[in-house]
This record gives C-alpha cells, structure tokens and sequence, in this order.
C-alpha cells in the first residue's frame, strides 16, 4: 500500500519554528534559538540529545530562517574527502554571499576524532559554522579542542503535550491526503504517547503501521494498539532508538533502589544484543550520580565488574554485570554529589575573576614574593589540631556549603566528618578570641 503522506516523520517535519513542538528551554522567547534567528546571527552548535526530539529539524530551521549558505552531511555515509572539499571552497563562499557557510553534520559522533580535527582550522577562522547533532554525550564522543569552539544544545524528550499535539496534526495529515480516516480511543491515545517515550519519530511510525492494519472506520482501541506494538514493532534498536530508552529504564530504577527492575532492564538490553561495555559505562555514572559517596565500593564494584568483563567477554562475562547492577540497586542512595557538581559550575562562572588568595600562592619567583604571596601561611601539620583559620577561598566569595552530605551509607560518617572539623575550627576561634581580651 502506498501512500504519499508516508513517511509521516519525513513529511511533518515543521520548516518553521513557530510549527516546531517542545525544547521550550531553548525556543521560547529570549532563549537562545529564537535570539540567534530574531538576530540573524549563527554561531557553531551541537545538538545534543535522544532520537526524536527535533534536533535535525531545528538545526535547519535555524538555518532556513536566518538565510546562511549551507552543506548538509550525514556522519553515516558522508566521507571526509567530500566534506574537506567543500571546506576548501567556504572562503569564497563567504565573499559571494556575505556570511561564513553553514556546514551541517547529521550524527556527527560517527566521525572519529582523528576526522574531527579537519574541522578545527575553519571553525578557528570562522570560514565555516558548524551545526552538529548526536543522541552520544559530546563530552565522550567529540574532540575536546573542537568542543570548546562550539556551544551544547541539549534536546530533552518531548513531553505529552508535544506529542499529543504531533499525534492529532498527524491524523488529520492522512485524512486531509487522501486517507481513511483513523481514530483512536483515548486508552488507545494514551498507550501510543506512552510507547512513544518522549520520541516523535517512534509515534509517527507507529502510528503509520496502526493506519496500515486498523480496520477502516472503526476507532483504534488500546487492544489494537498493543497487538501492533508486539507483533509489528517489538525488538531492540541498539543504534538509538531503543538503547537511549531501555538504559534510561535501568538508570531510573536503580536510582529508585528497585532490583527487579533493574535486572529486568539489564536483561532486556542483553538479549537485544546490546553491548555490555556500553551498559557497564552508564554503570560507572550511576554510582557517581545516584550513590556517590553514600557508598564508595559502588564504584569499586563497577570498575571490577568492567575489568572481569573485559577478560571475560560475553556470555561468561554478563554474569558480572548481573553483581553490579544488584549492587547498584540496593545501595545507599545519594544525589549530593550530582548536585554540587550542577552549583560548582554556576560558581565557578559567576567568580571566574576572583584570584587566588595571597597566603596560599607559592613564593617562588620574586614577583610572587614582592606581592606578598605566602604571606601568613600557616601549615596545617603544625598544629596541633591538624587543621587552622586559614582562608583558602578568595575575599569576595561569600557562599558557603557547597557539598551537603545526606545520612544514607558513608555520607553519613562525612556528615560527621566535616562537622567535627567545623567544631575544630570553632574552638581555635574561641581560643584566639579569649587570648586577645584584655
């Protein structure tokens, strides 16, 4: 049967960006993607994120709207020679036309790093804008030199909303060309959103696959729905699709201490021919993110498990995934970590300027020594109490606390740990106090 509404992901992706649908954090007015269009402004990008929520379409509607020259590659079937050709013209590009080409990569993580570099020198001079896109992290998969002369967009899957709206513009799409029309019960419409997991392209094709076996003129119930997700659909995507979904299920439920569904998830990527050593790395995240310091043999577990595994390899090796993940699982649970991360980088940025303070700089050149480094210095072995009123963070930083210990596990002892050298410090400053009084 064919149909030239089809495909339904091809032929609905929106041109503009008033007909785009979610990523309102990067949309929405006076954020940055409506500011680079309402400015006519381009600058190199990564579009970060899970299939499905819009980063192709949003790098071109960029590029529709602010009317740059522009190349399309995809990383999966582009070779270097062909984009290295093009890059050699851009200069000239840029003279006709006014404005530095916009060279856009599709999955620009196939690129190995080597490859990678060949962007560099035209990004350097601006010859050329780079847009990229990757459902990989890009601290992982993109050359930190390169990384650092582009800007990370992270694209979040969709909510229901957006895919609900993606649903009825899709339904009415098909009657308004020519196709029986389908309808779906509500239960029917929320298994669809449900499946869809946050990914338009998964709800588009499904529901494609739905109008080819639906009974023209009878409402689509939930019954149907699922005997088409089993039968039509079912399996594991380990390119994209499924893998961002299922290690997403893993994650949440060992950050939700439940170990059943946690081996579940594991075995569901395992017997879909994931990789494990692709699993055994978002394990080595999870003990960071989710457990920290609540248990510090969490990580130990992890880097054995991915030691043995290696030695191993599958199917005798899979067993060790297995001890971690149950490990993973029950674990004391602890996000302290995880949020001093996020608050350290607001700092870091919002005190970029401030200088190290004089009394902890080393004297050793004669300028550093005229300025006064080392000045009162006072060496914490010293004393007594190991430790002193010395100030190490610079004068204009006033926030304090940064890292926040909760009870679970270990976390619990560092609570205690660092309360006892608060009382320490405390009870030097009380004796400095009473000395000074006359």
């Amino acid at each position: 049967m064919n149909h030239d509404f089809f495909p339904l992901a091809d032929k609905l992706r929106p041109e503009q960006l008033a007909d785009f649908e979610g990523q309102e954090h990067l949309t929405a007015g006076r954020k940055i993607i409506r500011a680079l269009i309402q400015g006519k402004n381009l600058s190199s990008l990564i579009f970060w994120g899970p299939p499905g929520t819009g980063k192709t379409t949003l790098a071109r509607i960029l590029v529709r709207e602010t009317a740059y020259p522009a190349a399309e590659f995809s990383a999966t079937v582009s070779g270097i020679a062909e984009i290295k050709k093009l890059m050699g013209k851009s200069l000239s590009v840029r003279r006709e036309k006014g404005k530095p080409l916009v060279l856009f990569v599709d999955e620009i993580h196939h690129f190995n790093r080597n490859v990678q570099d060949a962007f560099l020198p035209y990004v350097e001079r601006g010859d050329i804008i780079l847009l990229g896109t990757t459902t990989e992290n890009p601290a992982y998969k993109i050359n930190r030199a390169l990384l650092s002369r582009l800007k990370i967009l992270e694209l979040l899957p969709l909510q229901e909303e957006h895919l609900r709206r993606i649903l009825v513009r899709a339904l009415s799409f098909i009657t308004a060309h020519g196709g029986d029309p389908l309808r779906f019960t509500a239960a029917a419409e929320r298994v669809v959103i449900g499946y869809s997991n946050g990914d338009s392209r998964r709800l588009l094709n499904l529901v494609e696959i739905i109008f080819q076996t639906a009974d023209p003129g009878k409402p689509v119930d939930d019954v149907a729905v699922l005997d088409t997700i089993q039968n039509k659909v079912a399996g594991y995507d380990r390119t994209g699709d499924d893998r961002y979904q299922y290690i997403s299920a893993l994650h949440k439920s060992v950050r939700n201490s439940d170990v059943d569904a946690a081996l579940f998830w594991l075995y569901r990527m395992l017997e879909g021919g994931e990789d494990p050593l692709y699993i055994l790395r978002r394990l080595l995240r999870m003990t960071v993110e989710d457990i920290g310091l609540a248990d510090p043999d969490a990580l130990r577990i992890c880097l054995n498990a991915k030691d043995a595994y290696e030695s191993l390899g599958s199917p005798e090796g899979d067993l060790f995934l297995t001890e971690a993940v149950v490990y993973l699982a029950a674990a004391p649970k602890s996000n302290s970590l995880y949020v001093t991360d996020a608050r350290m980088k607001q700092l870091a940025e919002k005190y970029r300027m401030l200088p190290v303070p004089l009394q902890i700089i080393n004297p050793d050149n004669f300028i550093a020594a005229n300025k006064g480094a080392g000045k009162d210095y006072i060496y914490a072995h010293d004393r007594p109490e190991k430790t002193s009123l010395l100030e190490t963070l610079p004068a204009g930083l006033k926030e304090r606390g940064f890292y926040e210990p909760n009870d679970m596990g270990f976390e619990k002892n560092i609570r205690e740990r660092l309360a006892y050298w608060k009382k320490v410090k405390a009870e030097i400053l009380k004796k400095l106090e009473k000395k000074d009084r006359p």
